[in-house]
């Protein structure tokens, strides 16, 4: 695992966007990090579709947010007047994820044009993780320092969500389409499309083994068939690489042509 692991010194204020309560934290290394916390009720696997989708965003020249881990002594909990929490604090002992905190950041609105070609990789990347979270409704995009960044990645990769039954199909996912008719750059599809060769063979067996690598051991559930972190990490892969490979029906379809 190479994300730095930091103590947690003070629970700042709680993040009520959200359904998962996600927390300000300070650090010992001074930093400032949204906490996405072990024991919400989404689970481990939203951390884990973080983390390695920040993976994924960095070898595609993305900018999302720094990651560490945190390690969270629930004693914190006895200066939090808030019950709710209070119980978050005391149900995630141990190592949770702590995502840079982006100080005097703005939202993503439609007055902002960004990039074409990062924006047709953002949406070629959704496609790929099957992001269902990036609508007018909750962008998950921020401005910050004059660039565009991309934030919560937990409702990705859907297919593990179905491990706890069993292994699942690796060609299931990946002839899985993506619906766009939502998403907030639907119009850079065509800058999807041209990019897909190169973004694929970005994320070679390699790059996407160096991606898993980062997420710590003990946010490996087991499941029947793999038990154990490094036969996770490999099934992870296996998914990913069969989606990236062949025809890829999820790739999104270019708008067409509007008539003068």
């Amino acid at each position: 695992m190479s994300l730095e692991t930091v103590r947690v010194t003070r629970y700042v204020t709680p993040l009520r966007e959200g359904g998962s309560l996600p927390g300000i934290v300070e650090a010992e290394d001074l930093g400032t990090y949204v906490c996405k916390f072990r024991g919400a009720g989404q689970g481990l696997r939203v951390l884990v579709a973080e983390v390695i989708v920040t993976g994924l965003c960095r070898a595609l020249d993305i900018p999302t947010p720094d990651q560490v881990v945190l390690d969270l002594d629930p004693e914190i909990a006895r200066y939090e007047a808030d019950e709710e929490v209070q119980d978050l604090l005391n149900a995630s002992p141990g190592l949770n994820l702590g995502i840079d905190f982006l100080a005097g950041a703005f939202g993503y609105d439609a007055a902002y044009s960004p990039d074409p070609a990062l924006a047709g990789r953002i949406l070629w990347l959704d496609a790929l993780i099957a992001n269902v979270d990036r609508s007018w409704r909750n962008p998950n995009m921020l401005l910050w320092n004059g660039a565009l960044y991309v934030i919560d990645h937990g409702a990705s990769l859907y297919f593990h969500h179905v491990w706890p039954g069993g292994g699942g199909d690796p060609a299931r996912y990946a002839a899985q389409p993506y619906d766009t008719s939502e998403h907030v750059l639907r119009p850079y599809a065509a800058e999807a499309l041209a990019q897909s060769d190169d973004l694929a063979a970005r994320l070679d067996e390699a790059t996407l083994t160096k991606v898993l690598a980062d997420v710590p051991d003990e946010w490996l559930e087991p499941v029947p068939g793999y038990e154990t972190p490094e036969s996770l990490r490999e099934r992870y892969v296996s998914f990913l690489r069969a989606r990236l490979a062949g025809e890829r029906p999820w790739l999104p379809a270019a708008e067409p042509a509007q008539e003068a």
